[in-house]
């Protein structure tokens, strides 16, 4: 009975040995010294304490040998639980950007209805223009009522030597080609003679938002060229009134949805030149996205311009080129605008969507666009696909081009995951091989990343038949035994 009662309520401390007590206490101190060194605190941030305890779970594994594997697959499945709820919280902040954009929705229909407000009123002034001139025509029949059906049927057209005739504006072939192919549709060619008349009428009279109105309904297009945009360029901006070359593009663009075919490229260009440089970005989205027109690769250089000028609007004017670039099949400057906007994730899905973008266009793309988010996404897995980008390579392209700052931003991230980390990227890198690594390795030692250029090197030494390299043998690979 004494002596239960000893065992029950006298047990003795276990007692520690001296290796484990330094063990603990250095332990204690590496959790110390990285805390200080990070910042944190008692309220975080989470990420850094998650990293420090991880590094020493990965110490006391070492050190604790007989119960490593057990500890191992419990760290692993932490890790695994940890990895799930940082993917939840990335989705969480994806969906809140896209919620985002659908509460901006209503703001966009206002201005919609604003315009529509302001087209339906140029719509009245266009009917009743279209009424004069319905007079006008109707005054012309009368005139031409003399002639019977026979005379009309063999009438042959002459031009009065005494009257000069206006063509000026570069469409003379489409009248004479009406005569020379059929005598019978001379009466055609007269009202399209009637039609620049006219026009060079309202233009000699300052009626300009008349002529751009004229211009826009002139049968078979032939008031909507270059030569007509060089008349309204050559009066210039009138104070107080709006700019006439400005109307004629209003005029032709809105117009344009009702038309057979778009209006051509050279004339679209023109019309988004002139926008701009009015400040009328709204104006400029409206014809992109709403009416019938012809994009091009100048096109959509022209508005990436103009956003980098106006940076208040950059973003609508990326997200209108990436449009113009997509349907011009030029991904290469769509992918740029992605990315330029901060949609990596979006980036990624058009990479993927597109299968025709090399290693060397994604070695461009990061040095045009050197993301730290959009680098890490190209040189890990995504969608359970291999990597786009050799991480090694991606930052020895980084230091030698100059963009050093960008390159230690990505060694300070990928030294916080520790050696696994590492290890995984290098044995999973079929594009790096050993002396580019070694390369590496040296970086990060100048740059004052010890540890990590230390690990690199343990990983390259514990590789499977890696003994030493001559420096002439440039065929070798260090993941080569990953394919065979």
């Amino acid at each position: 009975m004494f002596v239960q009662e000893i065992n029950k309520h006298a047990v003795l401390p276990p007692i520690i040995g001296r290796s484990d007590k330094e063990f603990l206490e250095s332990i204690q101190r590496y959790i110390i010294t990285e805390m200080e060194r990070v910042g944190c605190n008692e309220e975080g941030p989470a990420d850094e304490y998650y990293i420090i305890y991880r590094n020493v779970f990965d110490k006391v594994i070492e050190y604790v040998t007989a119960y490593k594997s057990v500890l191992t697959s419990i760290k692993k499945e932490y890790d695994a639980i940890i990895e799930t709820m940082k993917e939840g919280q990335r989705t969480a902040f994806c969906l809140h950007g896209k919620l985002k954009a659908l509460a901006a929705e209503p703001t966009a229909l206002v201005y919609h209805r604003k315009r529509t407000i302001q087209l339906v009123a140029k719509m009245n002034v266009i009917e009743n223009d279209s009424s004069k001139i319905q007079l006008q025509i109707d005054k012309m029949k009368q005139l031409r009522a003399e002639y019977d059906t026979k005379e009309v049927k063999y009438h042959t057209f002459s031009k009065d030597p005494s009257k000069p005739i206006p063509v000026t504006i570069g469409d003379q072939g489409i009248v004479e080609e009406l005569l020379e192919d059929d005598p019978g549709k001379a009466k055609e060619a007269e009202i399209l003679l009637g039609y620049i008349e006219r026009f060079n009428e309202l233009m000699s009279l300052g009626e300009y938002e008349k002529a751009a109105c004229f211009a826009a309904r002139s049968p078979r297009r032939i008031l909507q060229n270059i030569g007509t945009v060089n008349k309204f360029k050559a009066v210039g901006k009138i104070r107080g009134k709006p700019f006439p070359l400005l109307l004629f593009f209003e005029a032709i663009f809105s117009t344009s949805h009702a038309c057979r075919r778009p209006i051509d490229a050279e004339l679209t260009l023109e019309g988004i030149k002139c926008g701009l440089s009015e400040k009328r970005l709204d104006l400029v989205i409206n014809w992109v996205t709403q009416e019938r027109l012809t994009f091009s690769e100048e096109v959509g250089d022209v508005i990436c311009d103009y956003g980098e000028q106006d940076t208040y609007n950059k973003a609508k004017c990326l997200a209108l080129a990436q449009m113009i670039y997509s349907e011009c099949g030029l991904h290469k400057k769509a992918l740029l605008c992605l990315c330029k906007q901060g949609q990596i994730h979006g980036a990624m899905e058009y990479i993927q969507q597109f299968k025709d973008f090399t290693y060397d266009d994604l070695m461009q793309l990061i040095k045009l666009c050197p993301h730290t988010e959009l680098i890490q996404c190209l040189t890990r897995e995504w969608n359970g696909k291999p990597p786009s980008l050799s991480f090694g390579l991606a930052i020895l392209q980084l230091f030698s081009i100059g963009m050093k700052t960008v390159g230690i931003k990505l060694l300070q991230e990928i030294s916080k995951g520790g050696k696994g980390i590492i290890e995984h990227l290098m044995i999973n890198d079929p594009f790096c091989a050993f002396e580019n690594w070694q390369e590496v390795a040296n970086i990060c030692l100048q740059n004052g990343f010890d540890k990590l250029s230390r690990d690199i090197t343990s990983v390259l030494r514990s590789q499977a038949g890696v003994t030493e390299i001559s420096e002439e043998d440039n065929t070798v690979n260090l993941m080569e035994h990953v394919f065979w």
